[in-house]
């Protein structure tokens, strides 16, 4: 939050802005500075068409340098006030700033991210207030560290094995809605002047694209309604129930998300109970963070099993989204006491499995975009020159 002030420095007035979580908060910034505050009030709303936000690079980067500032025994505000000054990102360094001076108002360090859901999730907060209560801050800062780049690296290669054939269909449906707007016309004024009946194929092609140059501009609207009419029903819980059920189960991309969703419960879920926090509490946690409504409501049905005195792998079980190996290696590492490390073992192989998976996928999916890309502009090039293959009859 912005507050607009005017203080007193050597005699001079000043006057600015300065970012705080309150009020209380930016009049300890400015002392701080040397300022002796005469009037102070939030600065009127401006709206910011890019305004800067807190990336996901940025936390992974704050969490490492944390770490060790912390381990090497440097007071948490102190190295704050260092990460403060080294922050680039505008945004994360406001979010720095009110970090440190929240926690020297006496708010823990947890409560003081918590006031920052844009930066630190519900699993960061939750791991760094086992790590207060623990005193394993350090430690606990580590594994946040490690987790992180884990989750990064992941995402990374999901955007990568979806990115590519986006990409290509997006040139392709542009270049064909070109030619069909654009350069079939003039072939079509072309053939009308020879006046002789024109091949089927070349008929429905040009029939499609008289449609579209009629029509093009009457089919965005309900096109868009559409779009926003599914997006909205998508945000309904019902909605994204279905539409992550789904999306587990297309042929190609589906066992892809599967493995993607598996390696991030399983490396989540241990990363908390290693830290400390309880397991009920954990799996609330992982359960609002798995990103995908049907791992959610089997992460919710193990939670009421665990509360009613059952193990967590029988509803996973039940689910049918969980593959027989790991149901058998949470279920083991439930009867030995070692489920955190079972669970790391299922991430790692899972992190595996995803890399093996997208590299597959790439190498099945150059091939098939080829084929299509041959099928839909081949069609339209032969279309439009199976008339000259009878010029000389059609001139006739």
């Amino acid at each position: 939050m912005q507050f607009a002030y005017k203080a007193k420095e050597g005699g001079k007035t000043v006057e600015g802005v300065v970012e705080a979580s309150d009020q209380k908060a930016a009049i300890a910034r400015l002392r701080e500075q040397k300022l002796a505050v005469v009037e102070i009030k939030p600065a009127p709303t401006r709206t910011k068409f890019f305004k800067p936000k807190v990336d996901n690079k940025d936390v992974v980067i704050f969490s490492r340098q944390l770490s060790t500032l912390v381990s090497s025994g440097v007071p948490i505000v102190q190295g704050l006030t260092i990460l403060e000054q080294q922050a680039e990102n505008p945004a994360f360094k406001t979010v720095v700033g009110a970090l440190r001076t929240d926690i020297e108002a006496g708010l823990s360090i947890a409560d003081a991210m918590k006031k920052h859901p844009q930066a630190f999730t519900e699993l960061y907060v939750a791991m760094i207030r086992a790590g207060e209560v623990g005193g394993i801050l350090d430690t606990i800062l580590e594994r946040l560290s490690a987790y992180l780049e884990s989750a990064e690296a992941l995402k990374a290669k999901v955007k990568s094995a979806l990115m590519y054939p986006i990409v290509v269909f997006s040139a392709a449906g542009l270049i064909t809605i070109f030619l069909i707007v654009f350069v079939i016309p003039i072939f079509k004024d072309i053939f009308a002047s020879f006046g002789a009946e024109l091949p089927f194929l070349t008929q429905i092609i040009i029939t499609i694209s008289d449609f579209l140059r009629a029509k093009l501009l009457y089919l965005i609207p309900p096109i868009g309604a559409a779009v926003w009419l599914f997006k909205r029903w998508a945000k309904t819980e019902k909605g994204a129930y279905k539409v992550d059920e789904i999306s587990l189960k297309l042929p190609v991309f589906g066992i892809l998300l599967k493995k993607v969703a598996i390696a991030k419960f399983s490396r989540t879920l241990g990363t908390l109970i290693k830290s400390g926090v309880p397991i009920l509490q954990g799996l609330e946690t992982v359960a609002k963070t798995a990103g995908n409504k049907v791992i959610e409501a089997a992460i919710d049905g193990s939670r009421n099993s665990i509360k009613e005195g059952g193990r967590i792998s029988d509803p996973l079980k039940k689910a049918n989204i969980f593959p027989p190996m790991v149901i058998q290696m949470i279920s083991v590492g439930e009867e030995t006491g070692g489920l955190d490390n079972m669970l790391t073992k299922i991430a790692d192989f899972y992190d595996q499995e995803v890399d093996t998976a997208v590299k597959g996928l790439t190498s099945m999916l150059e091939p098939l975009i080829m084929i299509f890309l041959g099928i839909v502009i081949g069609t339209i090039v032969i279309a439009m020159f199976m008339p000259m293959f009878s010029l000389g009859e059609m001139v006739g």
